[in-house]
């Protein structure tokens, strides 16, 4: 072997690029209501910091955060993550070593009868001790049982709720709380995202909703404003030619 292809054999691979992993398991969502609690949570954080562009949240894709774990095919696909200080672009999946290192900041995940052994145990431990996610929360959309975790060393310890119910998530500034109400056929207690004025953040959809409302009923008031200015103006009309009329007799 010549000196340039033994250095060649001894160099270091680099690490498998993110395009070239898996970014899919095949898997569904274990149900309808699973999926829209995903979409609601990504989706209304997305719209109350739509002005941002130093975060990244998505859900139901692998995270690859060692070479050693993509080489495995060890996929880890939290429900819903959300990374802080970083920017926001489409992703095929999070792969740590081409992000600076960069690692959530908040996992949701979204439990079920099959999940929820692996939720509070692997998962828990991976997040606590290898992953160090500052905040861990775990729901179950049919039970509505709410349980979140803040990382103190390497352990999990409980996020007490307030007499609300809600939870604080101290790395987003916002907390988590449990309302019901209907998505499409589906009325259920949702797990929401909720600022400290005590408001339930919005989706777009609903955000659009609402501009629409205010819209018609602007439209509604210039119309009936215009009908005013139009009925005063008969008005004026009329009196005018009643003066005139006075006035030739």
């Amino acid at each position: 072997m010549n000196p340039r292809s033994m250095s060649e054999s001894l160099a270091p691979k680099p690490p498998p690029r993110g395009e070239d992993l898996p970014y899919s398991d095949g898997e569904p969502m274990e149900s309808q209501r699973h999926v829209e609690q995903m979409i609601l949570l990504i989706h209304s954080l997305r719209e109350a910091w739509r002005d941002r562009h130093d975060f990244y949240v998505n859900g139901n894709m692998f995270l690859y955060f060692s070479e050693t774990q993509s080489r495995k095919n060890d996929f880890r696909g939290p429900d819903v993550f959300v990374v802080l200080d970083t920017d926001d672009r489409e992703r095929k999946s999070w792969v740590v070593w081409e992000e600076d290192g960069r690692l959530p900041d908040v996992i949701i995940e979204i439990t079920s009868d099959s999940t929820e052994s692996a939720d509070r145990g692997p998962k828990k431990e991976l997040y606590a001790r290898v992953l160090r996610v500052p905040c861990y929360v775990i729901y179950d959309p049919f039970s509505a049982r709410l349980d979140a975790f803040r990382l103190e060393g390497h352990t999990y310890v409980p996020i007490q709720p307030d007499a609300l119910g809600r939870v604080r998530c101290e790395p987003l500034g916002l907390w988590l709380g449990v309302v019901r109400s209907a998505r499409g056929v589906v009325d259920a207690p949702w797990l929401r995202w909720i600022d400290d004025g005590g408001h339930v953040l919005p989706e777009p959809v609903d955000v659009a909703r609402a501009e629409a409302a205010r819209a018609k009923a602007e439209a509604a008031r210039a119309k009936a404003e215009a009908a005013r200015a139009d009925k005063a103006e008969a008005e004026l009309a009329r009196l005018r030619e009643e003066l005139a009329r006075r006035d030739r007799s």
